[in-house]
């Protein structure tokens, strides 16, 4: 018997808002095509620091379209990497030109990560320790904001909807977001 996952309602009206797709992301335990393959390497590189201008320019020009000048209003906000670190690589440039280029506000800086910490995860009856990343908000900066989250790769939505709903519980307005990827599944 599959038990079915509950899905809080408070997600699913996240999932209601726009939410902006520039590729389609084919796992790699599929077979790809040379453009598949391409997508691949740019997210890969993206994620890796490499392609954060050029992945600004297209979030930039989607958010220009989309928002007009009113676009000045609205402040960038990167879903965290897994450690402080990646984050740095991954969004410090893609945030700053972003902004730059569009005239939004950039959450980067309001945004920590604090590493090293020990957390305990159950999986199948075993106990097990892994480090755990913190993330640490500067609450006031997000009050009566209206926010437009990012990350590179969009699968179930859940990081997406659990974000979305912490930054609205700090005051904030989340419009939607923008995902550089979309992992889809293979014809296999």
């Amino acid at each position: 018997m599959t038990t079915k996952r509950f899905i809080p309602e408070d997600w699913k009206k996240q999932w209601s808002k726009f939410m902006v797709t520039f590729f389609d992301y084919l796992p790699t335990h599929y077979e790809a095509s040379k453009r598949e393959w391409a997508i691949r390497r740019m997210i890969w590189d993206f994620k890796d620091g490499k392609r954060s201008v050029k992945v600004a320019e297209m979030v930039a020009k989607r958010m220009r379209e989309q928002f007009g000048t009113g676009v000045e209003n609205l402040t960038l906000v990167c879903i965290p990497a897994s450690s402080g670190e990646k984050n740095k690589a991954r969004y410090k440039v893609f945030a700053e030109e972003v902004a730059r280029l569009t005239g939004c506000k950039n959450a980067y800086n309001a945004i920590t990560i604090e590493g090293g910490r020990l957390a305990i995860h159950e999986a199948k009856g075993r106990k097990v320790v892994r480090e755990a990343e913190v993330i640490n908000f500067d609450k006031d900066f997000f009050k009566g904001k209206q926010c437009l989250v990012f990350d590179d790769v969009l699968t179930q939505g859940h990081s997406y909807a659990r974000f979305a709903c912490a930054l609205e519980k700090m005051g904030a307005e989340v419009l939607g977001g923008y995902f550089l990827g979309k992992t889809i599944l293979g014809n296999n």
